[in-house]
């Protein structure tokens, strides 16, 4: 790394969790994101911040005014604006050197394979089901690890998930087929708290950080199938293993 991006790291060389090699490894890296919203603002801030070498932005939606409690990435003057491009723009004002992808489109089970091409982890922030298992069971077939995070009015969950690997557990294995569907709740119904957002989104960038160091730095513990839960009101954090469903449609 040049003078500039050793100043720019410093504070992540230093630390012996991350260390040279793995701010290295970090540089190098592509993450895809599929979800620019209140997930995938704070993820892609953290990520940039990280240095991440290259980051691919999926997502079909537009900026609109109640996005703005959440999407910090977002002001007025980019209402009905596609969030990717603005996503994408902002990423490249904060950092130059990192590459940005953007696909202005909605992640399916048709294009899924072609749009995660390449990542070395996928973090999927997204609003429904249909997405969230069309792009787990495409990143088990391209054998391509899984950030899951997720939440809801106070709640939120976030996992590594890596159902390529013998006796690891897939995303399906943890919702199993009853979600394959649109109609969810989301957060127009329920209402979702504007901070805990940022937090959910933080601690999935971090999540994703730990894949991509994995065999490089100590911090890399991917911590394959144990799903965090996030309680915003109490607060409180847990932690659950979820199992291998040797019946699993995609993974078993």
């Amino acid at each position: 790394m040049t003078p500039d991006r050793l100043d720019r790291f410093a504070r992540h060389i230093v630390l012996p969790e991350v260390g040279g090699a793995g701010q290295a490894r970090l540089t190098q890296a592509h993450v895809v994101l599929v979800g620019m919203g209140g997930i995938g603002n704070p993820a892609l801030q953290y990520l940039a911040g990280a240095g991440i070498g290259h980051l691919t932005l999926i997502d079909d939606d537009v900026v609109e005014a109640s996005n703005l409690q959440r999407q910090t990435l977002f002001t007025p003057a980019d209402l009905g604006r596609a969030k990717a491009d603005v996503a994408a723009e902002w990423v490249r004002r904060f950092d130059p050197e990192i590459r940005v992808t953007v696909h202005v489109a909605r992640i399916d089970t048709h294009n899924a394979a072609d749009l995660i091409a390449g990542a070395d982890v996928v973090l999927d922030g997204c609003d429904n089901f249909a997405t969230r298992l069309a792009v787990a069971d495409a990143c088990v077939r391209a054998e391509i690890p899984l950030t899951s995070a997720a939440l809801g009015r106070f709640q939120g969950q976030i996992a590594n998930f890596a159902g390529h690997l013998p006796d690891q557990a897939c995303y399906r294995c943890f919702v199993g087929d009853a979600f394959d569907a649109q109609d969810c709740d989301t957060c127009a119904d329920l209402g979702v708290l504007g901070a805990m957002v940022g937090t959910v989104g933080a601690m999935a960038a971090m999540h994703a950080m730990r894949v991509l160091l994995e065999g490089v730095a100590t911090l890399g513990d991917p911590q394959w199938g144990q799903l965090h839960l996030l309680d915003g009101l109490a607060p409180s954090l847990r932690a659950m293993r979820i199992p291998r469903d040797p019946a699993c449609r995609t993974c078993g």
